[in-house]
């Protein structure tokens, strides 16, 4: 790595274990979101990390949520398809920080519910 790059991720490094309230409020948030949507029947994979993967098992449904989310509801949510992930196993991949508040994750939610109805996806737990 160029030094300009790993003095950066060295200072990157040292702030956040300097400052342990913010790993948590990342974490936080995304346990939020993973409660919310899990409320409305989308189907959150287990994660224990800040990435909350929704599953879809469909990449045509994966590809068109994503694109209805940015076209419709300004949301980026990366799509994530074969080969990335094995077939059958498509999922959305969410990735909240401690500035998505409440208010935003709701209306990711409220526009999830209603993508997950129009195009038709089936709402299951998933086994933790």
């Amino acid at each position: 790595l160029p030094p300009a790059l790993t003095a950066g991720a060295l200072a990157s490094v040292r702030h956040l274990k300097a400052h342990p309230e913010l790993r948590a409020a990342h974490q936080e948030r995304a346990a939020a979101l993973k409660s919310r949507l899990t409320e409305a029947g989308i189907p959150v994979m287990p994660s224990e990390s800040h990435i909350v993967p929704v599953f879809v098992g469909d990449p045509v449904h994966t590809k068109m949520i994503s694109d209805l989310l940015l076209e419709e509801h300004g949301v980026y949510v990366q799509p994530i398809n074969y080969p990335t992930v094995p077939k059958g196993t498509e999922r959305l991949r969410f990735t909240p920080s401690p500035n998505h508040d409440d208010a935003m994750m709701d209306d990711l939610v409220r526009a999830m519910d209603k993508l997950w109805t129009r195009c038709n996806v089936a709402r299951m737990p998933l086994a933790a």
